[in-house]
């Protein structure tokens, strides 16, 4: 309870931006202390529960539970990560070239509501400087995806030109690869999702994934993180186009625009909404996403998750693993560990010998 019961209140008095940095550096900096990711494991590591053990695109998941993008942007702080319980984690978005992202302020709490806006716009330092990071991370335990994106001045036209170079440069030192088209954040980013532009892109990405594979001999799972707020006809057309590009999964879902019953004194800032308010929205793409694929496209679930219950919805819904990112920040470390063992109580509860039992349950 050491996050809860003392330092969520002195980082909370802070400006949220500068309290994610904090954190960040504090991690980035605990990672190359002798001794210093020992403790953390001690503090908060997951047991092996065998009920939990996922394995997709022959990776294999000790629990279901990652770390959503969007936290460690840069991949500085991957070791700390990799040792307080997760199973797997994103760093990113990165763009091909640095980028400053939008003016602050950019990032609000709203604890009302028990969510995040944010309008960051992909501040990060460069693929070339992240993958200067990540090869300096020995410490990491846990599978490793790299969340890419296009520099805000690449016109749309111009888009799979950064998705490849991303994958050139990032692709020796990720286990999967997210292709982000659904940031509210970017400028036109969304419009990737749709038409042609949606056919290109991947159609280029899949093909730069078989250059480096051929490169490394090793082929590495490529997925799409979509936006929350597409539905109906929309949906299904952005799913045929996916299927059929050979991609292997789905992330469900980004942020969204939606403002939808908030509280907080926050509720009118620009950006994209995280947190709490998200988890019924996202739970219903999971849902529409795991009937279009009719199970057969490996879904992550993100949005909204604060406790077992949550992922367990998700799970049901269709997703083989989950995210967090918002939970984190109000939650802290401990709450990993108490997913997990939720999780766990509530597959045996209901008779199933593993998580991958669970998934779909309640769609097909």
């Amino acid at each position: 309870m050491l996050y809860r019961n003392g330092l969520k209140k002195v980082m909370f008095r802070l400006d949220a931006e500068r309290a994610h940095h904090i954190t960040i550096d504090g991690l980035r900096r605990m990672g190359k202390i002798p001794g210093a990711l020992s403790v953390f494991r001690g503090m908060y590591a997951v047991p092996l529960y065998r009920e939990l053990q996922t394995k997709l695109w022959d990776i294999t998941f000790d629990n279901p539970l990652g770390l959503a993008a969007g936290l460690d942007k840069n991949g500085e702080a991957v070791p700390a990560f990799s040792s307080i319980g997760f199973g797997f984690m994103e760093v990113g978005t990165v763009t091909p070239k640095p980028q400053a992202g939008n003016e602050k302020p950019r990032l609000f709490r709203l604890p009302e509501d028990s969510a995040l806006i944010n309008r960051m716009g992909f501040n990060n330092v460069g693929a070339e400087q992240m993958a200067r990071n990540l090869q300096g991370n020995t410490g990491r335990a846990i599978p490793l995806a790299i969340n890419i994106g296009k520099n805000k001045v690449t016109p749309n036209e111009q888009a799979e030109q950064d998705y490849r170079e991303c994958l050139r440069l990032l692709y020796p030192y990720g286990d999967f690869f997210v292709v982000n088209i659904s940031s509210p954040n970017t400028p036109d980013l969304r419009n990737l999702q749709h038409g042609d532009e949606l056919k290109r892109l991947l159609a280029a990405v899949m093909d730069e994934r078989e250059i480096q594979s051929r490169k490394l001999q090793a082929v590495k799972p490529v997925l799409v993180k979509i936006a929350p707020d597409i539905s109906g006809s929309e949906l299904e057309y952005i799913m045929d186009t996916i299927l059929a590009s050979g991609v292997s999964g789905v992330i469900a879902t980004n942020t969204t625009v939606s403002r939808e019953g908030l509280r907080g004194a926050a509720a009118a800032e620009a950006g994209g909404l995280s947190g709490r308010p998200l988890s019924g929205k996202s739970s219903e793409v999971i849902r529409s996403v795991y009937r279009l694929s009719q199970g057969k496209l490996p879904i992550i679930g993100c949005g909204g998750i604060f406790s077992a219950q949550d992922a367990y919805d998700k799970i049901r819904a269709g997703a083989s693993l989950v995210e967090i990112y918002t939970a984190l920040i109000y939650e802290g470390p401990e709450l990993i560990k108490e997913i997990n063992e939720g999780l766990l109580e509530l597959l045996r509860k209901d008779g199933f010998k593993r998580l991958s039992d669970a998934v779909g349950a309640d769609v097909l």
